[in-house]
């Protein structure tokens, strides 16, 4: 049973670190001397949103937070946790937007960053609303000291702590154990369980735990000839990709089961050996994560490392963390392996985590040697030097 008390305590001390001693880092690394963030309620920015304290679900009326490398409050009428203090008396000045102004004024900050990136969507959270009232309200040199703050959201939302790579690896064996629980005879009896019933049986499982689905899980069968059957009966090659909630980090695997045909106590040696070369591209790609590297360059370098082994090869790696699809470096699509223009062009940077995502083709001689799709998905860690597993890889077919 999930101690919700306990785990708002925990998240207002996470926050109060970040914002201590991640914030001013990135400050100073992006060029920003003041970030100004503004959202209102339902309609809350993205980076702000990861800004507000546990028992704030949601911002109040209009939320403007304003960060500077020492210091941070909010031009609103209440405190925003212990985070930032409140800066705006509606009885003095009645108006919010001249309050801001006000304060920037004070300030007198070089450059002042916003919620705008025509390339990551994470960090595009001011709305047009906002924008104009913002620009509306502020005197013409400060106005036009407004940069677009994108990559400072950006470097927000992908940079772990510590603490936060602890809880991302809890999570990843939390999310491991339901799934291979589902690929077991406990979330398919062959000849009865279909793809949805499996689907909904991982929907509820993580319900049933008191966590989150950040997306619905896909079940999918791959078997000799072209019975289009939803039914998992025995000799299937059973796929599912998944993912959680736990802790506020979300988490993203995709793993394989067989299920085994009377006679049999193994997977034929076909779609062992495809496994195989799967976990083959998954280690020629974490071989090219290099600080500074950009997504695309991976995953040129990747493909072409593959070609070079005659491996058939599709990546789609994706950053992970507080969102699912999450904001930093994308390595590829699934329909755009030439490179990904604006989150391809991310990057690489340490304590950031990834989802390696991709596929490997390969025939199956006992399957009349039809190309198999071994889609595999597993949830990583870049420390700078190395790209290493969260909770392991799947190196061998589950059985059913």
């Amino acid at each position: 049973m999930i101690d919700l008390r306990s785990q708002a305590e925990r998240h207002d001390r996470l926050l109060r670190d970040r914002l201590d001693t991640l914030l001013p880092e990135l400050l100073s690394e992006t060029g920003i001397d003041c970030w100004v963030l503004v959202g209102r309620e339902y309609a809350e920015d993205p980076v702000l949103a990861t800004m507000l304290p546990a028992t704030w679900l949601s911002a109040r009326r209009r939320t403007i937070l304003v960060m500077t490398p020492d210091d941070r409050f909010a031009v609103s009428r209440y405190p925003v946790g212990t985070h930032f203090r409140a800066e705006w008396s509606p009885e003095e000045q009645p108006d919010q937007w001249r309050r801001l102004g006000e304060l920037l004024k004070d300030l007198d900050p070089g450059t002042i960053g916003v919620g705008i990136s025509p390339v990551q969507a994470h960090a595009d959270g001011l709305t047009h609303a906002e924008h104009e009232a913002l620009v509306s309200a502020l005197p013409d040199d400060l106005r036009s000291r407004l940069v677009p703050a994108g990559t400072l959201g950006v470097r927000w939302l992908e940079t772990r702590l510590p603490d936060e790579r602890a809880t991302l690896e809890e999570a990843t064996s939390v999310a491991h154990g339901m799934l291979r629980r589902g690929l077991s005879r406990e979330g398919v009896t062959p000849g009865t369980t279909t793809t949805t019933d499996l689907e909904w049986w991982y929907r509820q499982t993580v319900h049933d735990a008191g966590l989150e689905s950040w997306f619905h899980p896909t079940v999918s069968i791959q078997r000799p000839g072209d019975d289009p059957s939803p039914v998992i009966v025995e000799g299937d090659l059973v796929h599912v990709d998944f993912g959680i909630v736990f802790g506020g980090m979300c988490t993203d695997q995709q793993e394989h089961a067989y299920v085994v045909a009377a006679g049999e106590s193994s997977a034929p040696e076909g779609l062992a050996h495809g496994l195989s070369q799967a976990n083959r591209i998954q280690d020629l790609l974490l071989d090219q994560f290099v600080i500074g590297a950009t997504g695309n360059a991976i995953l040129e370098r990747t493909l072409e490392a593959c070609e070079a082994e005659n491996l058939e090869a599709t990546v789609y790696t994706h950053s992970i963390g507080l969102h699912g699809h999450g904001a930093g470096m994308t390595i590829g699509l699934w329909d755009r392996q030439g490179g990904v223009p604006g989150p391809g062009d991310h990057p690489l940077h340490p304590n950031t985590a990834y989802s390696i995502e991709l596929m490997g083709v390969s025939p199956v001689p006992e399957w009349d040697d039809v190309p198999v799709r071994f889609m595999l998905e597993q949830d990583a860690w870049f420390d700078g030097e190395r790209c290493t597993w969260l909770d392991g890889r799947q190196t061998e077919l589950h059985l059913i």
